[in-house]
């Protein structure tokens, strides 16, 4: 089922409206076309430099993002249910977040649960000094099991594995497993195939994610040095049909284009770009930290397409499944309210509600956020677990560590000073510490 609740499904509708029409827009202000093949002489031109795009400057001042992650939460912020008139919603306690759909999120009790292998009693790689077991002893044996994981191929085990995390040498492997990717021959060669079309068609999007790299990963301390590998696999993967497969359990539906002069005639529809993916402001940051564990661009690409048709298209469309965006802003929000209650209520006060300041991380899952190795410990547990909810326990662990801070502020700019920086902060003790030390 692509998504139960009506409601969902047409805010979604009228969302990506929106983003065609500011597509559509952009192709019209620029007199440019969504498509065009280039002549011979560019492709020998694009082939010769494909290791080296980043090198060209192009003009792009005229383009923009079709929407950023701001613009895509003041949709979220206007959902409602009809069902429920007036905003008498049915809620045990009154939400006064920013999220306004009564959408059923798991508490601390249930979190514990379901993030059971978590818990303090668990050896856990990320934390520096666990009081049961030397970390040197756990990181040995933990090391030596992956390895026997590894060798009997076993996928279910490897999700088993990573709860606790993953050594550097083996993440790369493990990740693979778990995901089925094996880089076969016939991989690399419809990669290649992806790459040619490349080569032949120029698309408009091309542009969007030049200049999304450009902005996002190319100013980034951690991802500049891979600007390269970025074009390769976005570009690739804008002229992937096999995206598609995806919209069958996505509440999204791939954007249509009509062939020049063929405006309105169904016959002469095409899914625009091929991929139905339309790139906004920081997609890149999906495949970037990727860049750190495959160097050979087809497994590489393969590698993303599977993280985004699994999990990552969930944080930029509109449903009602519990790793689906709007769920996530809702865990988020109900996990500070009702556990940080003067912190939650302070921030409301002075204008600074707290989902205003954690939806890009959440839209990002953290990645240009956090230090690499530590968006790897996290992204760890997203395959482990098969869910996205960590990344909202992950945002409301992040304010109960500065609440203190947060506690003296007196506007939205200095709340987000407050968090500005994220990049010293160890995830795994966070989420120990707001998940299992926490007096519930």
């Amino acid at each position: 089922m692509k998504e139960p609740l009506a409601y969902m499904r047409k805010a979604q509708g009228s969302w990506e409206k929106r983003i065609l029409k500011s597509l559509n827009s952009m192709c019209t202000e620029l007199s440019i076309p969504l498509a065009r093949k280039r002549p011979i002489s560019e492709q020998k031109e694009l082939l010769n430099k494909w290791n080296e795009m980043g090198t060209d400057e192009p003009d792009l001042s005229l383009f923009r993002p079709v929407y950023a992650p701001k613009d895509f939460l003041e949709v979220l912020m206007n959902l409602r249910n009809p069902n429920y008139e007036n905003g008498d919603q049915p809620s045990s306690r009154n939400h006064l977040g920013l999220i306004q759909v009564p959408l059923k999120v798991k508490d601390i009790p249930e979190l514990k649960e379901y993030f059971g292998e978590l818990g303090l009693n668990t050896g856990q790689l990320g934390i520096d000094d666990s009081a049961q077991v030397p970390p040197e002893l756990f990181e040995n044996e933990h090391l030596r099991i992956g390895q026997k994981v590894l060798t009997e191929q076993d996928s279910a085990a490897a999700q088993q594995y990573v709860r606790q995390g993953c050594p550097t040498a083996l993440r790369a492997e493990l990740w693979a497993l778990i995901l089925n990717i094996s880089n076969q021959p016939e991989d690399i060669l419809y990669y290649e195939q992806l790459k040619s079309n490349v080569i032949q068609h120029d698309l408009l999007v091309d542009s969007l994610i030049y200049k999304d790299v450009k902005l996002t990963a190319s100013n980034d301390d951690y991802y500049f040095v891979f600007e390269d590998y970025l074009y390769q696999v976005l570009f690739c993967f804008s002229r992937d049909t096999s995206v598609l497969e995806h919209f069958t359990y996505s509440s999204a539906t791939p954007p249509k284009s009509y062939i020049r002069g063929k405006l309105g005639m169904e016959e002469y529809a095409v899914f625009y770009p091929p991929s139905g993916v339309i790139p906004f402001h920081g997609f890149s940051m999906y495949v970037a930290p990727l860049c750190f564990l495959y160097h050979e661009p087809s497994k590489l690409y393969q590698i993303f397409r599977e993280m985004y048709v699994r999990f990552f298209f969930r944080l930029h469309s509109i449903s009602s499944h519990p790793s689906g965006i709007v769920s996530l802003c809702l865990l988020f929000e109900t996990l500070l309210q009702t556990h940080l209650p003067q912190l939650f209520y302070h921030l409301r006060e002075i204008g600074a509600q707290p989902l205003r300041i954690s939806f890009k991380w959440m839209v990002r899952a953290f990645s240009g956020y956090l230090a690499t190795d530590q968006l790897l410990l996290l992204w760890d547990r997203i395959l482990g677990y098969n869910s996205l909810e960590i990344l909202a326990v992950l945002a409301a662990a992040v304010f109960a560590f500065r609440a203190v801070n947060l506690m003296e502020v007196t506007s939205l700019a200095a709340a987000e000073a407050v968090l500005a920086d994220l990049s010293t902060l160890k995830v795994m003790p966070l989420l120990q510490i707001f998940l299992f030390a926490t007096v519930t």
